[in-house]
């Protein structure tokens, strides 16, 4: 008995041996893998925890005018960091943190819970643009509080009084609704983006390369050291085609008023200057702006943020005419076509009145245009029809978006019995197209549709895309702009485009409707429009008040054919296209003078500049080479090249945007 359990004795300690000797091997074997084999992966994985990777930001691209002169710069400042990979308890440091930077405890806490899924080694921006006095509260912390750390950042430093705000646009941190699209699966938080305009459109060309620099920090997350920098790559310039001292001669003629003004030369689409009011500061979007802010611009009924260049669909009214008679002309109506005003007419049962309530007399195109007949526009659309308004209306571009570079841009609507059927499932009825005829009913264009349709009949039906960029300034590859150079040719009968136009050149004298808006020594030719929002009856019965007065619209050119500008203003409330004529012709002066101040060629001898297609002589001989008068409001030169005097009081040019100098 006791031999046999002396050989099982011997038995356990032979297999313990063995375990023993297993373990021992197991244990060689696994330093040996651990000091041979992945001593690269180990040593990479300590480097890591030994450095931190601390961004350096890149400043945005400056976005310059069309002669180089600066709209929006950056200016250096300081962001606060908070460091996600320290070793401290961050949640408990965040009264103390909040204290020093005078932010709010909590909100310090809930970003911390916010960014929780983030990988560690991406830092909190905390508050950016910090105050001296907060920047030395870091420094004075660096101990206690290693986590914080700065850094710095260039802001943009936009115009004030918000100066092009809507054209320009503004920029805003990106949000995690924003991280989660896929356009934006490359960028990381706390990166700054275009939230609107150009710095939309355009972000990806303003917008640089972040670089960084890499510190060796100690086990308690403080920065002893530093090893590499990777520099950062800033963002590209980009300039517009907008002409900085159009801009101002806009801005000035439209302050204090609701509505929006832009320019364009029609030869090329290129946008000289674009304004919309009431408008905001987007400096107040340089750092987060408060929900306070926010709310108080959206819920403003004159909608500031709102660009009413080419987001405004309003009944254009009058201006629409012009529209009418190339249709008009086309369809071989407009020409032969006389009418008697009385102050209105009887359509399909019902009376129509022409705005002037005593009538025209005898009207026959020309007279119809510059003195705006309702009735003779009203006839002129029971000929043509609903459908064929619609077509050459389209065919101008209105009721689609123009393609212009800025984003959001709406469609407006150009009413058609398929339009009517498909959106309201009824019938157009012929007596809706009395009122299309003078720009009222469902008609609802955008200024920037109606000044490139209005700029192509001027041109003789060349038409344009409207740019704020000229594309040839883009970076090699960059082709979301290159159907800018695009020209579509709507057929227009010369004969008809020379009426047309010479009866529009005579809307801004004595006989048309805005002889205050006349400019002498330049030949303008537009279009006048008052067009209502809400019906005569309804506004009677509110005694007229000034809530629902009536939108005033002017589009003007000059020269009369081919011109060299056009210009398109929408006066809110306004009530008469004439006040809205008179600040279309500032801008027209502001180009005519600046072209004066630039002479092309000096005539031999004569002291004299020569200027192309810009002149008229108003006060000229009657067509009987008299001067009696009989004809002085007639522009008598309508092109071609001319002479004018050097010598003239000059204005000093713009050298950059207000507040950006």
């Amino acid at each position: 008995m006791f031999g046999h359990e002396e050989k099982v004795s011997t038995l356990r300690l032979t297999a313990v041996q063995y375990v023993v000797l297993f373990i021992f091997l197991l244990l060689a074997y696994r330093l040996w893998l651990l000091q041979v084999m992945q001593s690269s992966d180990y040593a990479l994985l300590a480097e890591k925890n030994r450095v931190r990777n601390v961004p350096i930001l890149a400043p945005r691209g400056k976005i310059l005018d069309r002669e180089g002169r600066i709209i929006v710069d950056n200016y250096p400042s300081f962001s606060a960091l908070l460091l996600r990979d320290s070793s401290r308890d961050l949640v408990a440091d965040a009264d103390l943190i909040a204290q020093g930077l005078h932010l709010n405890a909590d909100e310090v806490r809930l970003r911390i819970k916010r960014t929780a899924w983030m990988p560690q080694y991406q830092p909190i921006f905390l508050k950016e643009d910090i105050t001296p006095d907060e920047l030395a509260f870091i420094e004075a912390h660096k101990n206690e509080l290693p986590e914080l750390e700065t850094i710095m950042a260039h802001r943009r430093l936009y115009p004030r009084n918000g100066f092009m705000a809507h054209l320009i646009g503004y920029v805003g941190e990106v949000t995690e609704d924003m991280l989660n699209q896929p356009q934006f699966e490359l960028y990381n938080p706390g990166d700054v983006v275009g939230v609107s305009g150009v710095e939309k459109q355009y972000n990806s060309i303003l917008m640089g390369k972040n670089g960084f620099r890499r510190a060796i920090v100690n086990s308690h997350g403080r920065e002893v050291g530093r090893l590499d920098e990777t520099p950062a790559e800033p963002g590209k310039q980009l300039k517009l085609t907008v002409d900085l001292d159009l801009q101002i001669a806009a801005e000035e003629a439209i302050e204090g008023k609701n509505g929006a003004i832009v320019a364009m030369d029609p030869h090329t689409g290129e946008i000289l200057a674009m304004v919309s009011r009431p408008t905001f500061d987007p400096n107040d979007f340089r750092m987060r702006i408060s929900r306070d802010e926010w709310n108080k611009l959206i819920d403003d009924p004159d909608k500031p943020l709102l660009n009413k260049a080419i987001q405004a669909q309003l009944a254009p009214g009058s201006t629409f005419k012009v529209i009418m008679a190339t249709a008009g002309w086309q369809e071989g109506i407009a020409q032969t076509l006389h009418v008697h005003c009385n102050g209105g007419a009887t359509f399909y049962g019902r009376r129509f009145g022409c705005w002037v309530k005593s009538g025209h007399g005898e009207v026959e195109i020309t007279k119809a245009i510059f003195q705006s007949c309702d009735v003779f526009f009203y006839t002129l659309a029971e000929k043509l029809g609903i459908d064929r308004i619609a077509k050459y209306a389209t065919a101008f571009g209105l009721g689609q978006k123009t393609g212009i570079d800025l984003p959001n841009e709406v469609t407006g609507v150009m009413p058609s019995e398929e339009w009517k059927i498909r959106n309201f499932k009824q019938k157009w009825f012929a007596g809706e197209t009395i009122s299309v005829g003078i720009g009222q009913g469902a008609v609802a264009i955008t200024p920037v549709q109606l000044m490139r349709a209005v700029g192509a009949i001027s041109m003789g039906g060349r038409m344009v895309v409207p740019h704020v960029i000229n594309p040839t300034n883009l970076p090699p590859g960059f082709v979301e702009t290159t159907h800018y150079t695009e020209v579509k040719e709507v057929p227009i009968d010369p004969t008809g485009w020379n009426t047309i136009t010479d009866a529009l050149s005579r809307v801004l004298l004595p006989e048309g409707t805005a002889p205050s808006a006349h400019i002498p020594g330049i030949d303008i030719a537009g279009k006048t429009g008052s067009a209502q929002i809400v019906s005569l009856a309804l506004r009677a019965k509110h005694q007229n008040s000034s809530e629902f007065a009536q939108n005033g619209w002017f589009v003007g050119f000059t020269p009369r054919r081919n011109p060299d500008i056009i210009v398109c203003v929408l006066f809110e409330g306004g009530e008469h296209g004439k006040l809205a004529a008179r600040l279309a012709t500032q801008v027209i002066k502001a180009y005519v003078d600046k072209q004066r101040r630039q002479p092309t060629k000096m005539a031999a001898g004569s002291g004299k500049v020569e200027i192309g297609s810009l002149w008229t002589d108003p006060g000229g001989a009657d067509e009987d080479g008299t001067k009696d008068g009989a004809n002085r409001n007639e522009d008598r030169l309508q092109g071609g090249r001319f002479l004018v005097d050097v010598a003239q009081k000059r204005v000093p040019l713009a050298v950059a945007a207000p507040g950006v100098h």
